[in-house]
């Protein structure tokens, strides 16, 4: 970058110029001769002084100018287009390397050692000798491969235990037997017609919960509607349940009805 300071000579000259126009003027007026033309006075003029700033002022004027040139270029750098300018400008270092040197070829292999042939040996006759008997061999006799038992047949498994035959059904004694509903008889009209009566014994199986569950005729009256009729009371009555050290029992029971016109 350039500046535009003027250089300290010229900054000195407008001082000498005036002090030597001032003495100019004094030689030109007090001459002996008291003459005023210009080339007297020209030559009578004392010669410009260049030392018109001290070293320490002159030292002061180039750093503020260097310090000034740093100061514009650091801000001028700031600018991206500046900066960007001025990378473009750089100049590109290229280093030129030389060339790979050529792979030196290999030496030639070594030539081949001369083959040297193989002492002869001398041949020696070998001394004859009778053969020898050939060796005769005896098979001994084979032992018989020893008889094998047959194997044994093996023992059928035991068949299961037949299982326990289950308890006999309880009988539910007569006197035991409590009703919670007694049969109620029907008497049949036709068998009321006819005159039939008897007495018949029913046979029924009562479970825990004191229901029929199974009922049979075990003596007849003689008379089918009479026994149909027997059986049906008992199917429709309902027992007190059977118990036995406290526990609800099934079991059977025998139940008698009789079937007579008077009653």
């Amino acid at each position: 970058m350039s500046s535009s300071l003027p250089s300290p000579a010229v900054a000195a000259a407008p001082t000498g110029s005036t002090a030597d126009a001032g003495a100019g003027t004094t030689a030109s007026t007090a001459g002996p001769n008291g003459s005023g033309s210009p080339a007297v006075s020209a030559a009578r003029r004392p010669p410009a002084s260049r030392d018109a700033l001290s070293p320490a002022q002159w030292r002061g004027v180039v750093v503020g100018t260097v310090g000034a040139h740093l100061l514009a270029g650091w801000g001028l750098m700031q600018i991206d287009a500046v900066r960007q300018s001025v990378a473009e400008a750089l100049p590109i270092f290229v280093s030129i390397e030389a060339p790979p040197a050529a792979p030196k070829p290999p030496p030639p292999p070594p030539p081949p050692a001369p083959r040297t042939p193989p002492p002869k040996v001398p041949l020696i006759a070998a001394a004859q000798t009778q053969p020898s008997p050939a060796p005769t061999f005896v098979a001994e006799p084979v032992p018989p491969p020893p008889v094998l038992a047959p194997p044994a047949a093996p023992t059928p498994p035991a068949p299961p235990a037949p299982p326990a035959p289950p308890a006999p059904p309880r009988t539910i004694p007569a006197s035991a037997v409590q009703y919670l509903v007694p049969p109620q008889l029907e008497y049949p009209r036709a068998s009321r017609r006819l005159r039939e009566t008897g007495k018949a014994m029913v046979r029924v199986y009562i479970d825990e919960a004191g229901l029929p569950q199974s009922v049979q005729v075990s003596r007849s009256t003689g008379f089918p509607l009479l026994d149909e009729a027997a059986v049906n009371a008992v199917r429709k009555a309902r027992f007190r349940p059977y118990t036995e050290n406290g526990q609800p029992t099934a079991g059977w029971a025998f139940i008698p009805l009789s079937f007579d016109l008077e009653n």
